[in-house]
């Protein structure tokens, strides 16, 4: 380990420390901002944990999945001692909303680490996106969402033509969005256990959340050798090319359901994704090579969130255009599938920049490193895994031979 390393080791590793609940057994996002568990926050924590070597990640993600509904559901929040200041359905202990699944993804880095999860774990993790499988598909075999912070992008312009505030970039405000998209959840409706299942104004097929979810179902299923679930992700991957590719951008777009317009094809960084999981190199090298093509996303610190040619492309304001550390590290992934060692370094190095330079911030400004939002942020230390040699020796997420063959 180079002394550079040892010094984001100890980083990481101090953030962590500082925002860590012993007796809940989890990270807090940020104190302040963020004082409770979130879905993905926690499975990117567990990540980050496994590669410190620390046994807490196996604590952490077993906290992730202990909400869970009795149907499978895996609530996007657990309450950290108190209700949240929104109404998100009608439990007491957490949402009614779910959020990407990375479980699957951190049991398989939790398991390379030499980090076990347990049986129970497992299995909660094979319900949640067994439930996604049962009840969240369309007849096009794709994986919708009932509300934006389902989709963790919530303030996406991609959102806009959902009668969301911000129609027109000139119009865009974070306080009118934050009112609307609150507004949203009165429009769900819920099942027996209290899980969100649909909504009158908002259901959208992601093109990453089916990312999301398709790569979560391949990495448990080549952790528990599950082929079940291997069928679903490759079923999954192949809904996502035939309905989402967009030619044109030469990226993947979301499908609107109930409510949306034209807004869905934005080019945004959400639009590169699906490169996790399609066998079509030629699309996930298009999508990909725009990460660092300055006319798109390719900015000094890191992708823009989205297009910088884009006028809803704003560097300052909540996914409306800055980078985002938990996307470089799934970006850096995507590229090290492909082989693409030149563009994963470039991310890794721009992705730990931009770390350093915003005080370790929730995201911050592709142009100038500026942190924005949450300070300072637990999910940024997932630099650390873009920096491990064991994940880049052992492949993670890596094609196989018999993969990457278009298929059109």
């Amino acid at each position: 380990m180079t002394d550079t390393d040892a010094t984001l080791d100890h980083q990481v590793r101090q953030l962590l420390e500082s925002h860590w609940d012993e007796a809940r057994g989890y990270c807090v996002p940020n104190p302040t901002t963020y004082p409770h568990l979130w879905l993905w926050d926690s499975c990117f924590h567990a990540i980050i944990w496994a590669h410190l070597g620390d046994e807490r990640a196996l604590r952490e993600l077993d906290a992730t999945l202990a909400g869970q509904l009795p149907n499978g559901l895996v609530p996007h929040m657990r309450y950290g001692g108190r209700r949240a200041d929104s109404w998100l359905g009608p439990l007491e202990t957490t949402s009614s909303l779910t959020q990407p699944p990375m479980f699957g993804h951190a049991a398989r880095v939790l398991s390379r680490h030499g980090f076990e999860p347990s049986e129970q774990t497992l299995d909660r993790a094979k319900r949640g996106l067994d439930w996604l499988w049962r009840t969240r598909r369309t007849d096009d075999g794709l994986i919708y969402v009932v509300h934006p912070w389902e989709a963790g992008n919530d303030h996406s312009p991609r959102w806009d033509d959902f009668g969301a505030p911000g129609r027109t970039p000139d119009s865009y405000s974070r306080p009118a969005r934050t009112a609307w998209n609150k507004a949203r959840v009165h429009d769900v409706t819920f099942d027996d256990d209290g899980g969100a299942q649909w909504s009158s104004t908002f259901v959208v097929c992601p093109a990453a959340f089916n990312a999301y979810v398709a790569f979560n179902l391949k990495e448990l299923a080549e952790l528990q050798d599950d082929q079940e679930l291997a069928a679903r992700a490759e079923q999954l991957s192949e809904a996502i090319d035939t309905h989402l590719w967009d030619e044109d951008e030469q990226l993947w777009s979301d499908l609107p359901v109930v409510g949306g317009g034209a807004s869905a094809r934005v080019p945004t960084s959400d639009g590169v994704m699906p490169a996790l999981v399609t066998q079509d190199r030629s699309r996930a090298l298009a999508s990909l090579r725009q990460l660092d093509d300055p006319h798109r996303f390719g900015a000094p610190y890191g992708p823009a969130n989205v297009a910088r040619s884009h006028p809803s492309y704003d560097p300052q304001t909540y996914w409306r255009g800055p980078a985002w550390p938990p996307l470089n590290y799934l970006f850096w992934l995507a590229a090290r599938r492909w082989d693409l060692a030149g563009a994963a370094h470039t991310l890794a190095s721009r992705s730990v920049d931009g770390s350093l330079h915003s005080g370790w911030a929730e995201y911050w400004n592709p142009e100038n490193g500026a942190g924005l939002g949450a300070a300072p942020q637990t999910w940024t230390g997932l630099v650390i895994a873009l920096r491990d040699p064991m994940t880049i020796a052992q492949g993670i997420g890596r094609v196989s031979p018999s993969e990457g063959v278009s298929k059109k």
